[in-house]
């Protein structure tokens, strides 16, 4: 047996979100990821990812600004 550390997943997917949305919205939103080769929740973890870091980062700047005031 090897010595080496197993891998482990960087974060594990064990949170659902479930939300309503029209069943039109729902099909052409399926539809278009079907046609640019990618699946539905791969997109709506990229956009919540991005919608994360983009409000943290702007909630760090004004902090950082204050602090470069302070100085």
């Amino acid at each position: 047996m090897s010595d080496l550390p197993k891998k482990t997943k960087a974060s594990k997917k064990d949170g659902q979100l479930l939300i309503r949305i029209s069943s039109a919205e729902r099909d052409e939103f399926i539809r278009l990821c079907d046609e640019l080769d990618t699946s539905a929740a791969r997109e709506l973890r990229r956009f919540i990812r991005n919608f994360v870091k983009m409000h943290h980062d702007a909630e760090a700047k004004p902090s950082e600004q204050s602090n470069a005031l302070d100085h």
